[in-house]
């Protein structure tokens, strides 16, 4: 996919973006203030996004042959829709770069995407403290649901629930 502007390109990411997607990554955790949270690497991130069994696909953005912004997503199913979805891990855009309708176009490439594809949604997640991003995506037309919570279980708490069994 390439979706030409006067300022900026977009295009699916090739296992030649994975050092430039990993950079970026790590700025979006520096501006998320979660720099610590990064424990991955760029290899782990070639696998997943271009290795024999891919869990992520990524839209690369570019001005002048940089990367500059990106998003990253992978699919979902709704089972009271029963169709597929996308869910958006991650978009970001260099703050330099904000402003020229980057995040725009990834989100609307992403939804392009997903009714080419018959997905009956796209979804993703915003920090609570994020009103920049927030009222970004509600220009965009999304829809906040204050009645969700994400629920996440990492590391230790997994391995504990993992072993658990149905007695417990």
């Amino acid at each position: 996919m390439t979706v030409p502007s006067s300022q900026f390109t977009l295009r699916s990411a090739t296992p030649d973006d994975t050092e430039a997607l990993f950079t970026l990554i790590q700025a979006l955790a520096e501006y998320e203030k979660l720099s610590h949270a990064v424990i991955g690497s760029a290899n782990a991130l070639k696998e997943h996004l271009f290795g024999n069994r891919p869990y992520v696909e990524a839209i690369v953005a570019e001005v002048a042959d940089q990367a500059v912004g990106f998003a990253l997503f992978f699919y979902n199913y709704s089972t009271f829709l029963t169709k597929p979805g996308i869910y958006l891990e991650d978009l970001f855009v260099l703050p330099e770069y904000r402003r020229l309708g980057i995040g725009k176009a990834l989100l609307s490439a992403l939804a392009q995407r997903a009714l080419t594809e018959g997905c009956g949604r796209l979804e993703w997640s915003v920090l609570d403290w994020n009103a920049p991003a927030i009222a970004f995506y509600e220009r965009m037309g999304a829809t906040i649901l204050p009645d969700w919570r994400i629920c996440r279980v990492t590391e230790t708490a997994l391995e504990h629930l993992a072993s658990r069994t149905s007695v417990d």
